[in-house]
Parts: C-alpha cells; sequence; structure tokens
C-alpha cells in the first residue's frame, strides 16, 4: 500500500484510508457487525493505516466497532475521530455543540468507545455557529497539552473559518468531500492547505457509491439511507433526472477508461482523486471485506495523460448540463 505524508505531522498515512460511515448501522441501513469487523481486519491485512471515525456515525455505534475490530492493533494506525455533532436519543436531525463542554465530554466517551487511551488526529466534524471557533481550538489544545490527543483539525470548514480556528492554534489535518462529480475543494480550500502544510483527506472518494458502477438509472434509496433525499452535501447528484444523467456519466467513465483497462471504475475514481498532490489519503467506505477488495488496487493505479483527457472531457461534457451539479455557491453545505 502507497503512503503519504500526513501534511506536516510527521505521520505517515495509507493512501487509502477506511471510512466506518457505512457501519454506523442506520444511514445505510442495518449491518452485520461481524461482517464490518472483518472489513476492518482485511484493511489491515493490506496494508490501510488511517482509519476514520465519528460519534455522529449510529451514534457512537461504529467507534464502538471500529474499535473492536482494531483490537492489539490500534498501535499500527492513524485513528481519527470527531467531536461536535451527535444525534439525540431517538433523533433523526444532527445535531451541533462545539462548546468546550461538550468536547470534553465527548473525548472520554470516545475514547473509551473505542478501546484507546489517545486519538491520533481529533476532528471538529462541522462548523457550530453557536460557539466562537477560538473557544472550540483552545478545547482542542487543550486535549493536545493533556495528551488525549495527537493532532487536531476540522472537517466542512471554509477558509475563513479555518483562518479563525487558527488564531489559537495551528489546524493539523482538514477533512472535506472530493470527487468526480464534487471539486468545489480545489478553488480554495487545497490551494490553503498546501500553503499551510495542512494534511488533506479526502471523502466521499467514489461519490457516496455513484462511481462504483453498481448503480442504475433505476436505482432508489431506503428512507432510512442518508442518500434516499437524492442530496449529497449540497449537490442533487442522486436526485431524479440528475441520478439518470450521472448513471450515464459513469458508463461513459467505464466504457472509454475503465473496460480499456482492464479495471473497475471505482478503481478508476480513486485513482483520479489520488492523483492530486494535496490528498494525503482518500477514504472509502467499506461494511464487508469484497468492498476492501474491490477498491484497493485503485490506490497503485496510476493514469495516463491520455486517461486524464478522456476522464476530463467526459466530466465537462456532464457540467455542460446544468441540472446535473449544484453551481458552485459556497465551499460547504449543510449535513444532508
Amino acid at each position: 500500500m502507497q503512503e503519504r505524508a500526513f501534511g506536516r505531522t510527521g505521520l505517515q498515512v495509507s493512501a487509502m484510508g477506511f471510512g466506518s460511515w457505512p457501519m454506523s448501522g442506520d444511514r445505510y441501513g442495518p449491518i452485520e457487525d461481524d461482517e464490518a469487523v472483518r472489513a476492518v481486519q482485511r484493511a489491515l491485512d493490506a496494508g490501510v493505516t488511517c482509519f476514520d471515525t465519528a460519534p455522529g456515525y449510529g451514534s457512537g455505534h461504529a467507534e464502538q466497532v471500529l474499535g473492536r475490530a482494531l483490537g492489539s492493533r490500534r498501535k499500527d494506525i492513524v485513528l481519527v475521530t470527531k467531536c461536535g455533532i451527535f444525534f439525540a436519543p431517538g433523533g433523526k436531525t444532527a445535531e451541533r455543540d462545539a462548546s468546550r463542554a461538550n468536547i470534553m465530554r465527548e473525548i472520554e466517551v470516545s475514547l473509551q468507545r473505542l478501546g484507546t487511551d489517545v486519538i491520533d488526529v481529533y476532528l471538529v466534524h462541522w462548523p457550530d455557529p453557536k460557539v466562537p471557533f477560538e473557544e472550540t481550538f483552545r478545547a482542542l489544545d487543550e486535549l493536545v497539552k493533556g495528551g488525549k490527543v495527537r493532532f487536531v483539525g476540522v472537517s466542512n470548514f471554509t477558509v475563513e473559518q479555518m483562518r479563525q480556528c487558527m488564531t489559537v492554534r495551528p489546524i493539523d489535518i482538514v477533512q472535506v468531500g472530493y470527487h468526480l462529480f464534487d471539486r468545489r475543494m480545489e478553488r480554495e480550500i487545497f490551494p490553503f492547505c498546501a500553503e499551510q502544510g495542512i494534511g488533506v483527506m479526502g471523502y466521499g472518494s467514489l461519490a457516496h457509491g455513484l462511481l462504483t458502477g453498481a448503480f442504475t438509472s433505476e436505482t432508489t434509496f431506503g428512507e432510512s439511507d442518508w442518500r434516499f433525499r437524492g442530496v449529497a452535501f449540497g449537490q442533487p447528484i442522486l436526485k431524479g433526472e440528475n441520478l439518470r444523467r450521472n448513471v450515464a456519466v459513469v458508463e461513459r467513465l467505464e466504457q472509454e477508461v475503465a473496460t480499456p483497462r482492464g479495471v473497475p471504475v471505482s478503481q478508476i475514481a480513486l485513482a483520479w482523486v489520488l492523483r492530486n498532490p494535496v490528498v494525503s489519503t482518500a477514504l472509502v467506505g467499506a461494511r464487508m471485506p469484497s468492498e476492501v477488495d474491490q477498491n484497493l488496487a485503485g490506490t497503485e493505479l496510476r493514469l495516463t495523460d491520455e486517461e486524464v483527457v478522456r476522464i476530463e472531457s467526459i466530466m465537462t461534457d456532464a457540467a455542460g448540463q446544468i441540472s446535473a451539479f449544484t453551481p458552485l455557491r459556497v465551499p460547504v453545505e449543510e449535513w444532508e
């Protein structure tokens, strides 16, 4: 497994990171915990060293399953979790609380769930407009100095919001959505991270399933699935006519790029994300070992210049269909 520098932290992480949101047991539908454990262990065996989770994934269920799966191998990986967003018992809407009091409460619960005494990277999951960023980052700095966290960062913040956080302490790691159907971060976030030496975790590398090649124009999602509304982090790429058009885009990627190369389209999508030198690790979610296996080769795939030109041409054609993508209004949208 290829490894990359994790910004200026001094850590090295696998090019493909393991995303645990699909293991939450709610937002992607029910899961078999034992199968999810095997998926984590398959990733470990394959050399994956970056594992990402959050209390907001199944009200802590993903953290619990991940902690169980890692076991004694926890010391071999870079463990990332988050704070500041949660689902109240029985609630369906995410609540935000990035206050010092809540962060101090959340870190203890996460440490217990994950079966560890230190978190390698602790991120603020989403901006909390009710709490000054300075208060949030003073709390994170306190955790670093207390030895419970090694590095800190943010997820889904704008550059201006990051600048406010950095009046208290540097940001080590940033996590943002990035895939062929969502290139918003290339405008401001990526140049800022490169300038500041901030490590970048890209989530949604396979466009939340769209770039696996498994969707058809008739694909539907259950009401418990977060993709049911068809909107993925501000972009209606899975909604109605957009889904049908975007499935056709994926079919073109498969026919014109993946099939001639003899690989699944998911590997092309992952290789495309990893072409960007700003990206330290590309997160891919998995619920079972076969899903891990399918994507591993994408980390070793190197796209040719001709393939990149063909991919850009296909995506440019798709972007010309106004309803296929959300106009790039702001770098970050609400969590749908």
